[in-house]
């Protein structure tokens, strides 16, 4: 089977609030709801202690969890280098990022520079197609660049990426250990974990209050409808990490008219939140929506702030799905390259096959919330590398 990855907007909104999902968004996730919940009651292990030496030597059995062994593992010059800093030299990590992006910046605008100086002379077709050339060089490199970001982020709260699965499954079982969940729970506010644990039950039919046997018993899954989750999942991170900044941003501005004696009812349109500043904030000072204060509204003292569930409802479904849409063409590559970069062969980097995955609850957890700081970590670097590297319109 020639198949790699397959993803639709909609799945990435199945755990939106039921006000703003229409039928269609709801049934998306019904069918791997009753594929988990049906299998979790299938088998146990006896002995926690028992089963957590399993697990230790189910993921060590190739299946090393470090920088070294991700999923994706960079082709371009910028890639490699900046993997090699990511490892050795984490001081001089971020200034060897903006010399690599200032330079594949200025090697792509001299290519399409003397592009369009020989465009009257006999050598216009060849400076164009060396332009062409250049810029799908810098477009490999610049993800690169952009996956080895996210590395760095999920460095910045030690945790590994899981690695290919092809090197994780053993015996035809799929055990994540050590979880770390906490870690990856960590970098989001509280309204925003909310979300995230209601799109954990949306597509795992994971619940706040499974108990350790349910968390661990054996649960089994398509390998195509795992990559098509942990790919929504990623998009979902994305969408939410965009709309829970843009919310905090409109509270700002509100609050600011308020105290001005300026009344603001409506959204502001995207064009005023970048003016209001959004496109200014520093990659290195934001690695999370944590540090985003919530607190009473200045034109309303008695009254709480509006909600992010509550904002997010007050959207309909298009333009929620247009939000939850990738800005450009480089971030849509790259869930694309590195989901099948996790669930492919790792010769072809194609599923060719859709075996079932007998795992558990507490593993496919791991996986989710792995996507979904992904997608967060994603929309960090999109912002950041775009204000050096323009990126391509999605």
């Amino acid at each position: 089977m020639d198949y790699c990855l397959s993803y639709n907007i909609p799945f990435v909104l199945v755990s939106l609030p039921s006000a703003v999902k229409k039928n269609t968004l709801k049934s998306s996730s019904q069918g791997l709801r009753r594929l988990v919940s049906t299998n979790n009651k299938l088998h146990f292990f006896g002995d926690r202690r028992f089963k957590r030496r399993a697990l230790i030597a189910v993921a060590s059995a190739d299946c090393e969890f470090s920088s070294l062994n991700t999923p994706l593992e960079p082709k371009s010059f910028a890639g490699k280098f900046l993997s090699r800093v990511l490892q050795n030299d984490l001081d001089y990590f971020h200034v060897a990022v903006g010399k690599q992006l200032e330079q594949l910046a200025a090697d792509r605008d001299e290519a399409v520079a003397r592009m369009n100086l020989s465009l009257a002379s006999d050598e216009a077709a060849l400076h164009r197609r060396i332009a062409e050339l250049r810029e799908h060089e810098c477009e490999i490199a610049v993800e690169d660049v952009m996956y080895m970001l996210v590395l760095h982020k999920f460095s910045e709260i030690r945790v590994h990426l899981v690695p290919r699965l092809s090197r994780c499954i053993y015996n035809g079982r799929l055990e994540i250990w050590p979880s770390k969940d906490w870690e990856l729970e960590s970098i989001h506010n509280f309204e925003v974990l909310e979300m995230i644990r209601e799109h954990l039950t949306a597509v795992i039919g994971w619940r706040a209050d499974s108990n350790v046997t349910d968390n661990w018993a054996t649960t089994q899954i398509p390998r195509l409808q795992l990559c098509g989750v942990y790919a929504a999942s990623i998009l979902y991170g994305y969408f939410l990490k965009s709309i829970s900044l843009r919310h905090h941003l409109e509270l700002s501005v509100a609050e600011a008219n308020c105290d001005l004696g300026i009344t603001c009812r409506n959204p502001l349109p995207q064009s005023e939140l970048w003016s209001c500043g959004i496109k200014n904030i520093a990659f290195g000072r934001i690695s999370n929506t944590q540090s985003i204060p919530v607190g009473q509204d200045s034109c309303s003292r008695g009254k709480k702030r509006e909600k992010l569930r509550r904002y997010i409802m007050g959207f309909d479904p298009e333009t929620l799905q247009m939000r939850a849409k990738p800005k450009t063409q480089e971030v849509v590559n790259l869930v694309e390259k590195h989901s099948c970069a996790l669930f492919g062969d790792e010769k072809t980097g194609l599923i060719e096959t859709n075996e079932v995955i007998l795992t558990s609850l507490s593993s496919l957890k791991r996986i989710v919330l792995e996507a979904v700081a992904f997608g967060s970590f994603l929309w960090d670097t999109e912002e950041y590398v775009d204000a050096v590297y323009k990126l391509k319109e999605n």
